[in-house]
């Protein structure tokens, strides 16, 4: 347990923190209509609370373990997202953040000066007296952050644009490794997107051997790997101009692993079909051309390298290797042995493993399989179970949570598959004790163990309300909380949540979370958000929002079978809603439901089944299966694999199985829809185009059917992020439509603010 004194600093910093995040708070936001939003308490949620929910997540310790970096991110502050630069590899879509630096020992806290800006990647170096920053702002900069003299300057690059996507890394003398990009890679990536978009004619060949926006794409990866001496801003290339997906230094910059994409042209089978190498080199004592291919392919392979030496494990076939940069002979510690040619059989499933972790210093490794989380120590050859699941089903989830630097703690995260029981357990790999450091039903997100395994800072949410980040000993898991993330929200009575179980109608066991408002209520007026699976109650402003205003809002689990992903939704769907009229929560005739996109999907295809809803919402989804299919340019062959191989699991390509593409659209079907349909799209949505979406409002205007189209012009998928007065109006629609179908004597939008339609 800390003393009293650590104790009270810690209780005064996280005092000070949450008053400057009052004090900083955004002013009221123009509503939909123009108006100024109420600052006056109210029980209801409002859009301009939405705005300026904050996120705070814990970032890396300093070498030393005296420094922690946190990051505060206010949700307003991302607005001003132009969608019409998606696929652009020079623009990053705005998540601007603040920096904390928290003083482990006391609470004390600096702030790191200047408005919020989008981070990239952090660094600290060897000695913690320094904090180097890459920001993915308009123009991306490298910033160093003195940490005694507490000044933030800009770093020089000799006029070389730091890549967007660049990670960094600190040498032992005082170096640092970054990205940069080649002299004419802007011209070269603007001219191409301004050709795909702007024209005036833009020509398109099927034997080239990738699609056009595959080449923009790919045109992200291609940078320069440099040492970067800050005193002098003197550039050393590390890895010249290639196609370099993610690279990695040992900590005291001795070596160098890179991994180039080696794709030959657009891949149509998509994710572990895509084709990569490992390579590496030594930075100190050999030629510089003198590079080694680790891997000529990594199709199948999983590569986790050491931090501190040039050890690494990797998976394949089930199997674990471990291996150094320095030899070429890997060795097997778990798993089956390779398959000889002919061999169909692929042993016990039991003995098959991923790997989850290796330690700093490459001595040990963290494996997973059925039976659950297992450590194995490389020289000993011993594997032990930290983390037993006995059930592949209903058992726990368990998980690998952080590894501290010193190597010799680790933490595993375990969490219940039937009830919000989770748990924090230690792993001391010099006593081999094992320690439940927690165990209860909030949920506890990233933990970050410090240098020495000592301390651990972790955010902690429950009841479905943003999550704080608390900091404290390991041991006894005495921890105080340094950052409460949402004071503001003090006036507002935020709805809470339940899990329920309930029987799909296959007879199988499914969990949804039931987010009700704060006073509770009977036969209320429900809403299904749907999707794929739910179980956790993490925040979710948006069925918060709803809440707030009268609502109880459930979002179901449902089961697949791939060919038929339609009936998932039938069954699991209308069985929740079943379960809520039994309990008393809903009542049977106030029913709706919404879902974004693969959940917007969901939805209508789900209203062309059952009659059962008074009022849908679709937001960014298809309607036409058969349209979407091979057309989504900017995101390459997505929309492609997602209906052949993953996400809308049909199973086959168009030509193999035309009816099933068919059956799975529900424009197709809009002739049997009878519930109240809002559709909503953004103009700028390139991952469902709203040209698709837009089928299904023409489809029923003919059929004589209500339904309204609502389109932001300069949106992108889901929410606008344009800016306040959209992001309002969004909100405010969606209140207003539901309010229209399921509260017609009551309106909880007031009249000033509702969208002109629903006036």
């Amino acid at each position: 347990m800390p003393d009293l004194r650590t104790a009270r600093l810690l209780r005064t910093a996280a005092t000070r923190i949450a008053l400057a995040l009052a004090a900083t708070a955004s002013p009221s936001l123009l509503g939909a209509q123009g108006a100024v939003a109420s600052t006056a308490p109210s029980a209801a949620l409002t859009p301009a609370d939405l705005l300026d929910v904050r996120t705070v997540s814990a970032g890396d310790y300093s070498p030393d373990g005296r420094w922690l970096v946190v990051r505060l991110a206010r949700r307003g502050d991302g607005l001003g997202f132009v969608a019409a630069r998606d696929g652009d590899p020079s623009y990053t879509r705005p998540a601007p953040a603040r920096l904390l630096l928290v003083n482990t020992a006391t609470g004390d806290t600096t702030a790191i000066p200047g408005a919020p800006r989008t981070i990239g990647a952090l660094a600290w170096s060897a000695r913690s007296e320094r904090l180097a920053i890459a920001t993915r702002d308009t123009v991306p900069q490298l910033l160093i952050w003195e940490v005694a003299a507490r000044k933030l300057r800009v770093q020089s690059l000799s006029g070389a644009r730091l890549a967007e996507n660049s990670d960094l890394s600190w040498t032992d003398d005082g170096r640092i490794i970054v990205a940069i990009r080649e002299r004419q890679w802007l011209n070269e990536v603007q001219a191409r997107f301004d050709s795909l978009v702007r024209g005036p004619i833009s020509v398109q060949v099927g034997t080239e051997p990738f699609l056009a926006w595959d080449v923009l794409r790919r045109l992200g990866t291609r940078a320069i790997v440099v040492a970067l001496t800050p005193a002098s801003a003197r550039l050393d290339t590390l890895i010249p101009a290639s196609h370099i997906t993610s690279w990695s230094a040992s900590a005291n910059g001795q070596r160098i692993s890179w991994r180039e994409d080696r794709n030959a042209k657009t891949n149509y089978d998509g994710g572990p079909a895509n084709e990569s190498r490992l390579l590496t080199r030594a930075l100190i004592g050999t030629p510089r051309d003198s590079v080694r291919v680790v891997f000529p392919s990594l199709r199948g392979v999983t590569v986790m390298q050491a931090i501190d030496s040039d050890r690494y494990a990797f998976a394949r076939d089930g199997a674990i290797y471990v291996a150094s940069l320095s030899d070429t002979t890997p060795r097997r510690v778990a798993g089956p042995a390779p398959r000889v040619r002919g061999d169909s059989a692929r042993g016990n499933d039991e003995e098959r493993f991923s790997l989850a972790g290796i330690s700093p210093a490459g001595d040990a490794v963290v494996v997973s399989s059925r039976t659950g989380l297992h450590l194995i120590r490389v020289t000993a050859g011993t594997r032990r179970t930290i983390g037993a699941v006995t059930d592949t089903i209903r058992g726990p989830r368990v998980a690998l949570a952080d590894w501290s630097r010193d190597g010799r703690t680790l933490l595993v995260s375990t969490a219940s598959r039937s009830t919000w029981n989770r748990a924090l357990i230690r792993v001391n790999l010099t006593t081999d004790a094992i320690d439940t450091l927690v165990r209860d039903g909030r949920l506890y997100g990233a933990p970050k163990l410090s240098p020495d395994g000592a301390r651990v800072a972790v955010t902690i949410g429950e009841n479905g309300h943003p999550p704080d980040l608390w900091l404290g000993d390991v041991v006894g898991f005495a921890l105080k909380r340094i950052v409460e993330s949402n004071p503001q929200l003090a006036s507002r009575a935020l709805p809470s949540t339940k899990l329920v179980a309930y029987l799909d109608a296959d007879g199988r066991t499914q969990f949804g979370v039931l987010t009700l408002p704060a006073d509770g209520g009977r036969a209320l007026p429900t809403v299904f958000s749907v999707y794929e699976d739910f179980f956790d109650d993490s925040f979710d402003a948006t069925t918060m929002l709803l809440a707030s205003r009268g609502y109880a809002v459930m979002k179901p689990s449902v089961t697949f079978e791939t060919g038929y992903p339609g009936e998932a939704w039938l069954k699991g769907v209308t069985a929740s809603a079943n379960k809520l009229i039994e309990m008393g929560v809903a009542d049977s005739s106030r029913l709706g439901v919404h879902g974004t996109s693969y959940g917007g999907y969901a939805t209508n295809l789900l209203i062309t089944q059952t009659h059962r809803f008074k009022a849908a919402i679709n937001i960014s989804g298809k309607v036409d299966l058969v349209s979407f299919y091979t057309d989504s340019p900017r995101l390459g062959v997505r929309n492609v694999n997602a209906a052949e191989k993953t996400q809308d699991r049909i199973g086959a390509t168009m030509w193999e199985q035309p009816q099933k593409y068919v059956q799975h659209s529900a424009v197709m079907f809009a002739d049997r829809i009878k519930t109240p349909l809002l559709l909503v799209t953004g103009g700028e949505d390139h991952n469902v185009p709203a040209i698709n979406t837009r089928e299904m409002y023409f489809a029923l205007r003919r059929l004589g059917k209500p339904v309204e189209w609502v389109n932001y012009t300069n949106g992108g998928h889901g929410i606008p992020m344009t800016n306040a007065a959209e992001f309002a109006d969004w909100h405010n629609r969606l209140l207003g439509w539901y309010d229209r179908y399921l509260k017609p004597t009551t309106a909880t939008v007031p009249a000033s603010e509702q969208p002109q339609s629903l006036r």
